[in-house]
């Protein structure tokens, strides 16, 4: 059973209910280039994926329990958005809904095996990278993230996840 680190800060009143954290906002990465290691004290943050030649994240060493959430905020037309996990021995688990946005009633899904699969990669067309997609990959173990949210592309959709 995975445990929550000792080394957090905990927010607690005592109260065995649970505690309010007025005013709490989360961080926004953005604006990043071409590529980005993202580090684990930025766990809670949303990234965006908003450049139009591709934007490249590298997950953290998972610590059980973070998370990140991406957004593409700008369709990609060269190169990829691609969330990749920090060694060839973490994987992703899980999967994505995608949705053809010229089609009204498309709809795949696409899943993520949890031993082979280490990245999300979408092309701004069939395998995704349009406006508007959005997923979150959560920590699971120390060799696993857990992924789930939905690509837009177009055309005969194809699986955004690679094993490299």
């Amino acid at each position: 059973m995975a445990t929550i680190s000792a080394n957090l800060e905990r927010l607690n009143n005592g109260n065995p209910t649970g505690c309010i954290a007025p005013g709490l906002h989360r961080q926004v990465i953005n604006g990043v280039g071409a590529t980005r290691t993202l580090l684990a004290e930025e766990s809670g943050a949303l990234c965006l994926l908003d450049s139009a030649t591709g934007v490249v994240y590298t997950l953290p060493t998972p610590i059980p329990g973070m998370e990140f959430e991406f957004l593409a905020t700008v369709a990609v037309t060269s190169n990829a958005y691609k969330v990749i996990t920090s060694a060839a021995t973490v994987f992703l688990v899980g999967g994505v809904i995608a949705g053809d946005v010229t089609i009204a009633t498309s709809g795949d899904y696409f899943e993520a095996d949890g031993s082979t699969i280490i990245a999300v990669s979408t092309n701004g067309s069939t395998s995704g990278g349009l406006i508007g997609e959005r997923y979150k990959v959560t920590a699971i173990s120390t060799t696993q993230w857990a992924v789930h949210g939905v690509t837009h592309g177009a055309g005969t959709l194809i699986t955004p996840f690679s094993a490299s």
